[in-house]
């Protein structure tokens, strides 16, 4: 049954309490002795949607979760094409491009509206003043007329849907629009957090952790009182792997002198306690206690990772390896994805990609079966197996980054590529 933002103001100040035992992981994933049986309280913040299983925040993502609302949409998987400054569209079954167009100059991500209605283009127009977000009717798959918006890098929403947030990267500064027109609302300055760009929300929505790709760190938002809660830096690892390993030593390490790092994507754990935050210049994924903020360990992953995406049962993290420590690599690095168990947080698979490339951003597929993903040096996107690793390939247009699979399960998007609960 679809749920509608007319019945979600029923649900508020409804309590879950449900006990967990909850475990504190320490690096590499090494875990500490389990603490005793904490109660869990999820009171979400007015307008959000009730949280439905407070073990798995991810629960409604499931592949019998698709809401009958979206049934009428096209099976598509649309692609923003960086340098081409356009879209291809994709269609899953018969792994063709079926359509191509242009869209505002410069796209980076095509992100879901909180009420899965509209797909939006976010074109930021780097180093312009000309940005914009194109709206894509899913149930068409055609673009709309283009709204002028400032630097919209990327595209969030806050979890009672009355907020569009865009990211303005180049500005240090979140944009708080209306999710339907765009108009602004507010602003909250970062001036600390540089190269601000992705984010996830806590589980009771009160505040959001993002990402500063330029400052090694991550910036706090407190969502009801409007500022910044403080900002972390997070810690570099001794060693890292190789650009370009040696075929012979295809996982030589590298001493790894900087101090910082560069933090990408970051997606919260199923029960809400942690943020996997993923750093293409360490070459693993931080793990950060989002109610104490402060870094609690940190697993190694492969060059350069930098998408994050929770498997449909919410059991396992697929980690992006794009294959380089530089934001404009070279074609066919060692990229890969690496598979992480939320449970335990070791690694449970890795999938190379033959030939190497460069898998960037994407999602899965309703049934969870496929792992989409854009080869952001290789002008390709991937079909990657979830349950052998096996790649497909298919050609697009230039430098393709935040790809989105549609449509997705889930009862409302927080944005970026589709980041569903």
């Amino acid at each position: 049954m679809a749920i509608r933002k007319d019945m979600l103001g029923a649900a508020l100040g409804l309590v879950v309490v449900v006990g967990v035992l909850i475990a504190t992981r320490g690096v590499d994933g090494a875990a500490s002795a389990p603490a005793a049986n904490v109660p869990t309280t999820v009171t979400t913040v007015p307008g959000m949607p009730l949280v439905i299983d407070p073990r798995n925040l991810y629960s409604e993502t499931g592949p019998t979760h698709l809401s009958p609302a979206l049934r009428g949409d096209l099976e598509r998987i649309y692609v923003p094409n960086l340098r081409s400054n356009d879209v291809s569209v994709i269609d899953p079954v018969t792994m063709k491009v079926v359509d191509r167009f242009k869209v505002g100059r410069g796209p980076q991500h095509v992100v879901p509206s909180w009420d899965l209605r509209t797909l939006w283009v976010a074109n930021n127009a780097e180093r312009r003043n000309d940005g914009s977000l194109t709206p894509i009717d899913p149930r068409t798959g055609k673009p709309g007329k283009s709204i002028p918006v400032d630097d919209p890098y990327n595209l969030y929403f806050t979890p009672d849907g009355k907020s569009a947030v865009v990211v303005a990267e180049a500005r240090h500064r979140l944009d708080f629009r209306d999710p339907q027109t765009m108009a602004l609302q507010y602003s909250i300055d970062t001036p600390k957090c540089g190269g601000i760009n992705h984010a996830d929300f806590s589980i009771d929505g009160r505040y959001a952790i993002f990402t500063c790709e330029f400052d090694s760190s991550l910036a706090k938002i407190d969502l009801l009182d409007r500022k910044v809660l403080g900002y972390l830096k997070l810690t570099m690892p001794r060693t890292r792997f190789k650009d370009t390993p040696q075929p012979a030593d295809p996982g030589a390490t590298e001493i790894y002198t900087s101090t910082k790092g560069m933090p990408q994507d970051i997606r919260i754990s199923p029960d809400g306690k942690r943020f996997y935050v993923a750093d293409m210049e360490a070459d693993g994924v931080h793990i950060v206690d989002g109610e104490a903020f402060r870094e609690i360990g940190f697993i190694t992953t492969g060059v350069a990772p930098h998408g994050l995406y929770p498997s449909r049962d919410g059991k396992s993290l697929y980690v992006a390896n794009r294959g380089s420590h530089k934001i404009h690599g070279p074609p066919h690095g060692p990229g890969g994805v690496t598979v992480i168990d939320f449970a335990t947080d070791k690694i449970v698979a890795k999938w190379p990609i033959p030939g190497g490339g460069s898998p960037d951003m994407g999602n899965i597929s309703v049934d969870g079966k496929w792992l989409w993903l854009s080869r952001r040096y290789d002008d390709v996107v991937y079909r990657i197996d979830t349950t052998s690793g096996r790649v497909g390939q298919i050609k697009v247009g230039l430098e393709p980054h935040g790809l989105t699979v549609w449509p997705q399960p889930g009862r409302y998007s927080l944005g970026h590529t589709g980041n569903l609960r």
